[in-house]
């Protein structure tokens, strides 16, 4: 969170969101075909698809905007709210989890912890916390959960790399789309960006990216 706090500062959100993404997905896309792994059909592209809207547009897109305005630890908090929307996509949609006491207990004290972080009257963040870019954040939350409980629904490839490479590729091209739509371009210096930024970038390539996302799937 650290690392995209120091790039939007510098690269306008969007535009950073998806120079990680597409430099992400293009590396393990491009690894996986160097390797003679079989690409995607249609369907499982239109599957990679909808799952990278949701990921890196609704979640990552709303994410970087919103730590322009909500400090770099509320943000972390707040974001660990995805369990609680991929529970209740379980319970609603998949039907895999049951709602029993002692998890509505769980749900709820989770979600009146976050609750009580972002309350301007008890200011117990130490910061004023911006209503839109809270709001942002647990939209952002949101579409991650019902990104994970489509994984399991949607014609996703057989490989777990492929499908990691194809969901960043896509979800970086639909963000450079928004970015320009938004008018971050004409925004845009790179003589303006520090080695800092240019170094968070690559962490989050890396790390963030092209291990962790692809871990997590």
């Amino acid at each position: 969170y650290l690392a995209i706090r120091v790039g939007v500062h510098e690269v306008p959100p969007l535009m950073f969101a998806a120079l990680r993404f597409f430099a992400a997905g293009a590396a393990v896309y491009g690894w996986t075909r160097m390797r003679g792994e079989q690409a995607p059909s249609k369907r499982q592209w239109i599957s990679a698809c909808i799952l990278a809207f949701l990921i890196f547009v609704g979640d990552y897109g709303l994410l970087f905007w919103a730590e322009i305005r909500v400090p770099s630890g509320i943000a972390a908090v707040m974001m660990a709210t995805i369990p609680v929307f991929i529970a209740l996509g379980e319970i609603v949609f998949l039907g895999t989890q049951k709602l029993t006491g002692r998890l509505a207990i769980a749900l709820v004290v989770g979600i009146a912890g976050v609750a009580v972080l972002t309350l301007r009257s008890l200011n117990l963040s130490g910061v004023p916390i911006e209503p839109l870019g809270a709001a942002a954040l647990i939209v952002a939350a949101a579409c991650w959960g019902v990104a994970t409980i489509l994984t399991r629904k949607l014609e996703l490839p057989a490989s777990k790399v492929v499908s990691s490479g194809a969901q960043m590729l896509a979800g970086g091209i639909m963000l450079f789309a928004f970015s320009a739509m938004f008018g971050e371009f004409g925004r845009f210096d790179v003589r303006r960006v520090s080695s800092g930024a240019w170094w968070a970038l690559a962490y989050l390539v890396v790390v963030g990216s092209i291990i962790g996302f692809t871990a997590y799937v």
